[in-house]
């Protein structure tokens, strides 16, 4: 049997396969991701898999953001010391999870990628879980994002869907501002959190969790961990740490 033929706009001939392709080709362009579009969470999903070699695209109240190259300075120096200082607490407490640009389901049309979290495992208390396809869903208890500057949606859009979905604080570092914003959800708002007498922000959702904010703008990361080893070590973390093991414990026993 021979390849039937026909005419392209050129004049010329096309193949039946390679029209095929052709259409399979605009198929696909079709179903990439583009900053801008307006899509449910499930067809964000779909076309956010299709797009491997893509790393990070949210969409914040139904429309997708695509993060542009990160800076060194602006971004990925600060997006390590905020691991840095995360991973150093997560390490001295049972059932305290941290997490980088995790994909975290927060509703309908919000699904974000953090640069960082941290969240109580589910058996301690937490209201976040871990889904059969391996991703987050629900409010961790603390999120973390690194933005430019106050103008950035982080600071605007994102901070509405996180308040409005309950996650309990929001650490946002504005890099150009030379700025930290740390917010605790109040009656269903987000109040600054203000520093102790000797500048020092304390987590109420996570107690020992302290930060020395000047020493972190200044990215003096010893001070930050010499600060947080001092939080770590405060009564309240010791009682936040016994209760985080009998929440455990109780969980378990009841599921055995």
């Amino acid at each position: 049997m021979g390849t039937s033929k026909s005419l392209d706009k050129g004049g010329g001939t096309t193949t039946a396969g390679n029209a095929s392709a052709v259409t399979a080709a605009a198929l696909s362009q079709a179903a990439v991701l583009e900053n801008g579009d307006h899509l449910t969470r499930e067809e964000f999903e779909r076309r956010y898999r299709a797009m491997p070699a893509l790393k990070k695209a949210e969409l914040v109240e139904g429309v997708v953001y695509m993060a542009s190259p990160l800076r060194y300075r602006r971004h990925a120096r600060p997006h390590s010391q905020i691991m840095t200082w995360l991973g150093y607490y997560a390490a001295s407490l049972p059932a305290v999870e941290v997490a980088d640009n995790a994909s975290l389901r927060l509703d309908a049309n919000n699904e974000v990628q953090p640069d960082a979290l941290m969240r109580l495992d589910e058996r301690a208390g937490g209201r976040s879980r871990l889904t059969e396809d391996d991703y987050l869903a629900g409010p961790p208890e603390l999120i973390v994002e690194i933005a430019s500057s106050s103008a950035a949606y982080d600071r605007h859009e994102k901070l509405h869907v996180y308040r409005r979905n309950g996650v309990a604080e929001y650490l946002l570092w504005l890099v150009e501002d030379h700025k930290l914003e740390w917010y605790g959800l109040k009656d269903g708002r987000y109040v600054a959190l203000k520093p102790d007498p000797t500048g020092t922000l304390k987590s109420r959702a996570f107690p020992g969790l302290w930060l020395d904010s000047a020493a972190l703008l200044q990215l003096k990361m010893r001070d930050v961990l010499d600060t947080l080893e001092s939080g770590l070590n405060s009564t309240d973390a010791a009682a936040f740490a016994e209760r985080l093991k009998h929440n455990v414990k109780k969980r378990s026993d009841h599921e055995n």
